[in-house]
């Protein structure tokens, strides 16, 4: 069972201006929260997604790479962050990638209690725009990790992950031509 969401955290995530999800650390990281900026990003209504796990958002996209990489992270409580880029669907079916960061927030003796995430399109992103999301993530970590450490909670994970990267941009464009291919064929 997941421990609650303390309500300073919970109130934090509501205001943010970046699409964010948290999900339990326990059995199959099921959501526990998502913000309304997910729900703009994604199409989905909390109700349409808490209790299960992100991966919903993935359908049938192969995401080989990317998944081998939040397996990776999930199975390592050393890593204490992972960047990226992985295809996702809206809810009425349109592909998108998204540049996914996901970070532990741990209780104060180390055990991971959630998974803290963030979501950016990519699909079709101006770099001024990725670095405008960059900052934006950043400001979040950086204002969250005193509110969290108020409910007990550490958030893990470095600033050095969300380094802004023309490749990722660049691999985001053609994860997306890739899929637009397989879905003419």
């Amino acid at each position: 069972m997941s421990p609650e969401l303390p309500r300073v955290l919970v109130e934090y995530l509501r205001e943010s201006r970046v699409a964010l999800a948290i999900a339990s650390a326990a059995d199959d990281n099921h959501l526990l929260m998502v913000n309304d900026r997910f729900c703009t990003l994604t199409g989905y209504d909390p109700d349409d997604v808490i209790g299960r796990n992100c991966r919903m958002l993935q359908r049938d996209a192969p995401n080989v790479e990317p998944r081998e990489r939040l397996r990776e992270f999930l199975a390592n409580s050393r890593q204490a962050s992972v960047r990226t880029p992985i295809i996702n669907f809206r809810k009425d079916g349109a592909p998108f990638v998204n540049l996914l960061y996901m970070s532990r927030l741990n209780s104060i003796d180390g055990a991971t209690q959630f998974i803290f995430a963030s979501q950016f399109d990519v699909s079709r992103s101006q770099p001024d725009m990725l670095s405008d999301y960059d900052d934006a993530l950043r400001g979040t970590l950086g204002r969250l990790a005193p509110i969290a450490g108020d409910a007990g909670i550490v958030v893990e994970g470095t600033l050095l992950t969300i380094a802004n990267s023309a490749a990722t941009v660049a691999q985001a464009k053609m994860m997306l031509a890739g899929l637009e291919e397989d879905q003419r064929a």
